[in-house]
């Protein structure tokens, strides 16, 4: 093991009149052309995307021959709340292939939403798979498995055909030699790549051409950010506001995103932190030239004091960074 390279600022935590917290990372993002337009940190550092490569890894189930509905490809892209329409989805793609919850194999965990977990307990259940965020693409692993002739039991090991066809998909969209393989958080195969190789992945699906897997989930994506994320979520609420865009955030700091012309970024917080997220997006959204048309609510991250705002979390670039001494 080795340790990564240190990363640059990306967003600054202030409170009151002073830095707090600095979050530094790596970060780039492509132009239409895909020379980079940004870039931070070290771009080619090798990271686990993380969730990030639902969507990738749902491209890779769509050429293996699994047939979903458009909600249905949606949710096997998505970290989901958990909320009642998410279960219905990832139950319906379990029953199109005659199959119900007890073939999922993602860790059992409780809806990522309050309101949807408190829901849940209030009637008795408790964590499980269904309600675990990864349940729409383990509920589109298994009914590729059945689609393409594979065996469901054993549909995680990182040598089940399912697994290894995802893993070669991942590498030729991302066109990153996999250093590492590990295990993610819901029991699922997670092959490193870099920053850029996630950009590039990202700014590839969203500009295919019509009648590719790859439009397919671009489309899926565009049509139900809802069933991404769900409701409150920065991934959801961003891509109701920016017409076009695909976005998918990961555990663990990262996030990715591109528009319909190949432009794309990519980003991983170094420690790991989802709070500068929504900051770090909005800022290099906008140093893609992507301007608001109205207010994008979903960006700001306050810093509370006794629970009122005292502070912000700051993009550490672009128009909106602060300056010190006279340097942003």
């Amino acid at each position: 093991m080795s340790l990564p390279a240190p990363g640059q600022v990306l967003a600054w935590v202030v409170r009151g009149r002073m830095v707090e917290s600095v979050h530094t990372g790596h970060l780039v993002a492509l132009d239409a052309s895909g020379r980079d337009a940004l870039r931070l940190g070290e771009p080619e550092q090798q990271i686990y995307p993380r969730s990030c490569l639902k969507p990738l890894q749902a491209v890779g189930m769509l050429r293996a021959g699994v047939s979903l509905t458009v909600e249905q490809l949606a949710l096997a892209c998505a970290s989901h709340n958990g909320e009642d329409r998410h279960r219905e989805v990832a139950l319906g793609i379990l029953e199109s292939v005659g199959l119900d919850a007890t073939a999922l194999a993602n860790t059992p965990d409780l809806p990522l939403d309050h309101a949807a977990a408190w829901a849940w307990q209030r009637g008795g259940r408790g964590p499980e798979p269904i309600t675990q965020n990864c349940s729409g693409k383990h509920a589109a692993m298994v009914a590729t498995c059945v689609a393409a002739g594979w065996p469901v039991a054993g549909y995680l090991d990182p040598e089940h055909p399912l697994q290894r066809h995802l893993l070669a998909v991942i590498a030729e969209l991302t066109q990153v030699e996999q250093a590492h393989v590990a295990v993610d958080g819901c029991g699922a195969p997670q092959p490193s790549t870099t920053v850029r190789g996630l950009a590039g992945a990202f700014a590839r699906i969203a500009a295919a051409e019509e009648g590719t897997a790859e439009h397919r989930v671009a489309e899926a994506i565009r049509a139900h950010p809802f069933l991404v994320a769900g409701t409150g979520r920065e991934d959801t609420e961003a891509m109701r506001a920016v017409p076009g865009l695909i976005l998918k955030g990961g555990a663990d700091g990262v996030h990715a995103g591109a528009l319909p012309d190949g432009r794309a970024l990519a980003f991983k917080v170094s420690d790991g932190a989802a709070r500068p997220r929504p900051v770090v997006l909005g800022a290099v959204l906008r140093e893609l030239g992507v301007e608001p048309v109205e207010d994008w609510a979903w960006e700001r991250v306050p810093v509370l004091g006794h629970g009122e705002p005292v502070g912000r979390v700051s993009p550490g670039f672009g128009a909106g960074a602060l300056a010190f001494g006279g340097v942003a």
